[in-house]
């Protein structure tokens, strides 16, 4: 069974998420400390701006202990007891949790309906986890089968028309402080995939654009496509002197911006207002900045919600084509899932269909039938292995039906039970083949930028 524990924008404030958040470089050890636990064969780890989640597939029929081993996992990773997390987090098994995994992969789910960017972090995550081998046979099936999913979404609906993402709504709320901003500079402090996002959203709508990042090749290659400047990190005081807006999205676990900084620049800047819109996760906009010095502002993502309520409506029309194929895909995984339980009883059937009567043979053969010659000893195994075929024509066709519906699992557990066949788990499942689908790929940051 899968099931999915975690927080979102909907049931979380970034002081939560944040604290919850992994990084890339210590994913592979989150990933190896869940699998370990026994209740839990499969485990995946999807950690964003707004949602971080553990998807799984129990080792046992009843999701209740994996749950359970799950939100112990995620009390440990932030130092705290189940208890605490309690409120924020929720939890979805077998068909809802599926039905949860397509929706956050076609950005369903998302905060900002149809962004581009969800895609490529599940698929990040989905890479993560086969490297670490924690996603192997059946969950891994079920998280490219959201590919598919999201693929679909994408080009038989409007939902992702247009530039939509958080990076692009964070620059409408600048537009909306400044009106605009052709007489003012914009900072980028980061140079990944979201502080693209936002450089392409600005285009030439501002005076200059600068970017300041870790890596001062990466800013200046992102500057450069918009003819703007580059500064490295630690220039930032210096470029903070001369920006009216800055947006940052660095992957810093740390505040990049600090109250002490701003404290500086504010003193040289003589007043003049300063906004910082904060879209990474975890922050790196010390939130005090916003109530402990005057003229400063500070939005980080979850300020970003009413923004983004505006244009909602505008994609509400394409939700419902996007929801029916949610639904059409999870019929047809749940149709192949249940096809599983099936194929171990077909072949257990005619295993022991064949072994009865192979033993009667030999025996015969070694018998009263002793005297015949290879060719009729050929002949009649020929027999007997077309009789196995014929015998068991109708109760396999019958079973493989039988296992497209709901109550499929009644009929098969009567055929182990009049044949008295062995009850095993399903065969091994082979490791889904990779995909690329469109958006995943775009921009890998490197560990500077690295999204979250």
């Amino acid at each position: 069974m899968i099931v999915v524990v975690g927080v979102s924008h909907k049931t979380a404030p970034i002081e939560v998420r944040e604290k919850l958040s992994v990084g890339a470089d210590v994913l592979p050890e989150v990933l190896a400390r869940l699998s370990k636990r026994s209740e839990l064969k499969e485990v995946m780890f999807l950690s964003t701006c707004n949602r971080v989640e553990v998807l799984a597939d129990t080792s046992s029929d009843s999701g209740q202990a994996a749950l359970r081993a799950i939100r112990e996992g995620l009390a440990e990773l932030v130092g705290d007891s189940p208890e605490h997390l309690e409120g924020y987090l929720y939890d979805k098994s077998g068909h809802d949790a599926v039905r949860h995994i397509f929706r956050v992969a076609a950005s369903l789910d998302s905060m900002v309906l149809g962004e581009p960017q969800i895609l490529g972090q599940v698929k990040d995550a989905y890479d993560a986890a086969v490297a670490a081998g924690t996603l192997r046979n059946f969950l891994g099936r079920c998280v490219h089968r959201a590919f598919t999913v999201a693929k679909r979404v994408r080009t038989e609906t409007a939902l992702g028309a247009g530039t939509v993402s958080i990076s692009s709504v964070a620059v409408d709320l600048a537009r909306k402080i400044f009106g605009d901003l052709s007489d003012h500079t914009v900072l980028l402090v980061g140079a990944g995939e979201m502080a693209e996002a936002a450089a392409r959203s600005l285009g030439k709508g501002a005076r200059s654009i600068r970017v300041c990042n870790r890596s001062v090749e990466r800013a200046a290659h992102l500057a450069a496509q918009f003819g703007g400047g580059a500064a490295p990190l630690d220039k930032l005081e210096e470029e903070l002197l001369l920006s009216d807006v800055v947006v940052t999205s660095t992957g810093s676990r740390t505040f990049v911006v600090t109250r002490e900084m701003v404290k500086r620049v504010m003193k040289a800047r003589r007043g003049r207002t300063l906004f910082f819109i904060d879209i990474a996760v975890p922050r790196n906009v010390d939130p005090e900045i916003h109530t402990k010095i005057d003229n400063c502002y500070v939005y980080n993502v979850d300020d970003l919600e009413t923004e983004v309520a505006f244009g909602l409506k505008a994609r509400q029309n394409e939700v419902a084509a996007a929801e029916k194929i949610v639904g059409e895909e999870l019929a047809e995984f749940e149709s192949w899932a249940r096809g599983l339980n099936v194929s171990p009883t077909i072949v257990a059937l005619r295993a022991k269909t064949k072994a009865v009567l192979q033993a009667e043979l030999e025996r015969t053969l070694a018998g009263r039938l002793k005297h015949l010659t290879e060719g009729d000893r050929a002949a009649l195994q020929q027999m007997m292995d077309s009789s196995v075929n014929k015998l068991l024509h109708a109760p396999t066709t019958r079973l493989k039906i039988a296992a497209s519906q709901e109550d499929g699992a009644d009929l098969v557990r009567a055929a182990v039970h009049l044949f008295d066949l062995p009850e095993g788990p399903p065969p091994e499942i082979e490791k889904a083949p990779r995909d690329s689908p469109q958006g995943a790929d775009d921009a890998h940051a490197d560990d500077d930028d690295r999204l979250h």
